[in-house]
């Protein structure tokens, strides 16, 4: 049963990375598509960077993403072998990634609102009036349609189906 929980974890780890590889690709594109937006609505095209929004796969995006992935594997390699830290581990930061995917999709959907917000509160009176669910759609639109929703989807249902499979496999070893 550890043997199917660790090909899970390393499923999860794929899972984590995949997003920073399209943001590394195609981010350049949704930037652009954001800056377009941008001038439509008649804001400054430098609003985002001014105020660290990014597409692309820099910092955290990036970062957090692979610190996942490194974690999953390194579990997935304890399981492997047998060593009972794995199981114990696993336990751990195989809850973490559950809760942190379930902060993620709520990120995903409620997005718009989200960023409206922020824009909100910033001492910018050119972003407040940013119509930030336009912005994202056009960001989002220089994707390829296999990223939303089809990308996005399959790597929430590995993540959850894959950490229900591992903690299933603990409670059954």
């Amino acid at each position: 049963m550890m043997t199917a929980a660790a090909f899970a974890q390393l499923l999860i780890a794929l899972a984590f990375v995949s997003i920073p590889m399209v943001r590394h690709r195609y981010g350049a594109a949704a930037k652009a598509a954001a800056e377009a937006e941008l001038s439509r609505q008649g804001v400054r095209t430098t609003v985002l960077a001014e105020h660290n929004m990014r597409f692309d796969a820099g910092g955290h995006e990036t970062a957090v993403p692979v610190a996942v992935a490194l974690v999953m594997t390194v579990l997935a390699a304890l399981n492997l072998a047998g060593n009972q830290w794995g199981a114990t581990l696993s336990w751990v930061f195989q809850s973490i990634v559950l809760l942190g995917n379930v902060v993620i999709l709520y990120t995903n959907v409620t997005a718009a609102k989200s960023v409206q917000a922020a824009f909100q509160r910033k001492n910018d009176p050119e972003l407040r009036r940013v119509d930030a669910r336009a912005l994202l759609a056009a960001a989002e639109g220089a994707f390829p349609r296999w990223v939303m929703p089809y990308l996005q989807n399959a790597r929430h249902a590995v993540v959850f189906g894959g950490s229900l499979l591992v903690l299933i496999a603990l409670l059954a070893g």
